[in-house]
């Protein structure tokens, strides 16, 4: 059984973000918003925020939304228009709601694979064995910030003509094989929510080599209008094939509204241009944690080859509830904000949508998964933490008996 948390600290002395929308990105906004008559909605700083993330990333093709679940959204709707008639989608039990999610609103089956516990990413060899005739993609989430991916996943969904769709909405800047996470799917999906690498307050990316894809989603973001493409072959073709229709109103597809605004563009741009300090700054504080935990109380054998480390993950070595529930205290006390279960809350599985959806599923067939649900946290890493601060936690969290 889950023991409750107990009551939220009165005071929080080690937060789980900190000062990662500065100065200098509000007063780019405030210059923005003195002009005359300013553009708020969609415009030149979002398109100028699309083409920089993607030379960055090092992809053909960005498209900016106002959260990372629409993100994940759109993924699924345009896999929806290649399989009308649905099919199975592999995911990971340990993500966010919104991947699961979206899977389930675009009528695929969500298959379930238990994680590697180095990565927290789904093992890959479970996934493959879980390929069959019904699969339609691998979704996976780079958790944490660790590389979720192997070459021979990468191999075998290749040979198998199995798209991959990559969530890296935790994991901004880390690589495999010294390139970066986001450019090896058919689609990959970033969030820039206030806690992430870099924010735009809300707000995601789209990101693709695929053109079409690219045009789809672009119109998808927008109610679904022809206009929004970009390439006039595309809104050429839409109008000859419709000429009883107003060439500014043709609607391609039943879609959303999952625009961003000029004042996330202006933020996007801003904070792109510190996000490979921050996310070298994370990766010492990573190595620093690591290297001072209580390697006999708590796991420290992580993935870290070409992590970019969202948040410290403290997994304890072997399950014991006595043990958590004085390690809870213990943080709740001493002022150290955390989050059980790492990612997303732990096993999806257990979730109520999931219970009520797919009853058939049994959390406990993923013992990995289960570990983290009831001995596994996260606890706050960025930039603005000190060497200073870092190792207080460490001697915290050490302290437990």
């Amino acid at each position: 059984k889950y023991p409750p948390v107990g009551n939220r600290m009165k005071k929080i002395k080690f937060a789980l973000m900190r000062n990662n929308i500065l100065r200098e990105d509000l007063d780019a906004v405030i210059e923005h918003l003195k002009q005359e008559d300013p553009i708020l909605t969609s415009g030149s700083h979002v398109k100028a925020f699309e083409s920089e993330w993607s030379k960055w990333l090092g992809v053909k093709y960005s498209v900016f939304v106002n959260s990372g679940a629409s993100a994940n959204f759109l993924a699924m709707a345009v896999l929806r228009t290649r399989f009308p008639d649905g099919g199975e989608v592999i995911v990971p039990p340990l993500t966010w709601i919104s991947d699961i999610a979206s899977v389930l609103q675009n009528g695929f089956t969500p298959v379930f694979v238990d994680i590697e516990p180095r990565s927290l990413a789904m093992e890959a060899k479970q996934v493959l064995d879980k390929i069959n005739g019904k699969t339609r993609a691998v979704f996976l989430t780079h958790v944490q910030g660790f590389d979720g991916l192997t070459d021979e996943l990468l191999s075998d969904l290749r040979v198998q003509n199995i798209l991959l769709i990559e969530d890296v909405c935790e994991s901004h800047g880390a690589t495999h094989n010294g390139k970066k996470l986001g450019t090896y799917g058919w689609m990959s999906n970033f969030s820039f929510y206030y806690a992430h690498h870099m924010s735009t307050i809300e707000g995601g990316m789209v990101c693709t080599n695929d053109l079409e894809v690219y045009q789809q989603v672009r119109m998808m973001r927008s109610h679904g209008m022809v206009r929004e493409a970009d390439e006039e072959a595309v809104k050429v073709s839409f109008q000859q094939d419709n000429p009883d229709l107003n060439p500014e109103f043709i609607f391609a597809y039943p879609a959303f509204n999952l625009r961003n605004t000029e004042i996330g563009g202006i933020m996007g741009l801003s904070q792109l241009r510190r996000l490979d300090a921050n996310v070298e700054r994370r990766t010492d504080n990573l190595h620093r944690f690591l290297s001072q935990i209580d390697p006999h109380k708590y796991r420290t054998d992580f993935k870290v080859k070409g992590s970019s480390n969202y948040a410290f993950n403290l997994v304890m070595k072997e399950p014991d509830a006595d043990f958590v529930g004085r390690l809870m205290k213990r943080m709740t006390e001493s002022g150290i904000e955390f989050r059980r279960g790492s990612s997303g809350g732990g096993n999806q599985i257990r979730q109520p949508y999931l219970k009520r959806l797919l009853p058939q599923c049994d959390p406990e067939q993923f013992p990995e998964v289960e570990h983290v649900h009831f001995y596994g946290f996260y606890i706050g890493n960025f930039p603005d933490l000190k060497d200073e601060e870092i190792d207080e936690i460490c001697a915290i969290l050490n302290s437990v008996e």
